[in-house]
């Protein structure tokens, strides 16, 4: 089912996500057909619960749609549950990022270059992988959303400065964006 994505401002996505219940397969199978459902409509390339209202550590990334400017990224795609990153690179990058919770906005995001996570996947698999370069940054993004976190909290204070104005519109519902979205407080 397509759900409406919450916005900046809504209390779920400054909240710690809490680890999804791996005993309840059916109820997290039904949110994660939801998170990609939802991705596809928004098209997106990354989604967590919180967006979606749900305060569970999960996640869904989809390269596809970064394909043309990154073609390894073809056919990357993957679900995140419980995820916990091992380690991150000293090594960073610098992206302009920008997200479904926060529309309109975009802004240069230090993040590192590659992380090893541990998660388990869709069969409710333990799997462990390092990621790099931009999937790293995707999977990066949406962890950011299970601590609380926006792009917009890790941007220089200056730039912060600069769109506090259009967060303030989002926040107030001044927004229009082409997907499903919600404002709660």
């Amino acid at each position: 089912m397509i759900r409406p994505i919450y916005l900046y401002g809504s209390s779920v996505l400054r909240e710690i996500a809490k680890p999804a219940d791996l005993s309840r397969k059916e109820e997290i199978g039904q949110l994660v057909t939801d998170l990609w459902e939802t991705l596809k409509a928004s098209e997106g390339c990354g989604l967590a619960a919180p967006q979606i209202g749900v305060s569970t550590r999960v996640v869904v990334v989809d390269g596809d749609v970064m394909a043309d400017v990154y073609p390894y990224l073809k056919g990357f795609k993957r679900v995140f549950i419980n995820p916990t990153v091992l380690e991150r690179s000293k090594e960073t990058t610098t992206y302009e990022e920008g997200c479904l919770s926060v529309p309109g906005i975009y802004c240069d995001v230090v993040r590192p270059k590659t992380i090893k996570v541990e998660y388990y996947d869709q069969n409710l698999e333990k799997k462990e992988e390092v990621f790099d370069n931009f999937a790293a940054r995707m999977i990066e993004h949406e962890f950011s959303h299970l601590e609380g976190e926006l792009f917009t909290d890790l941007v220089a204070p200056i730039r912060r400065k600069l769109v506090a104005k259009k967060l303030q519109g989002i926040s107030s519902g001044k927004v229009n964006t082409r997907y499903k979205s919600k404002l709660t407080k």
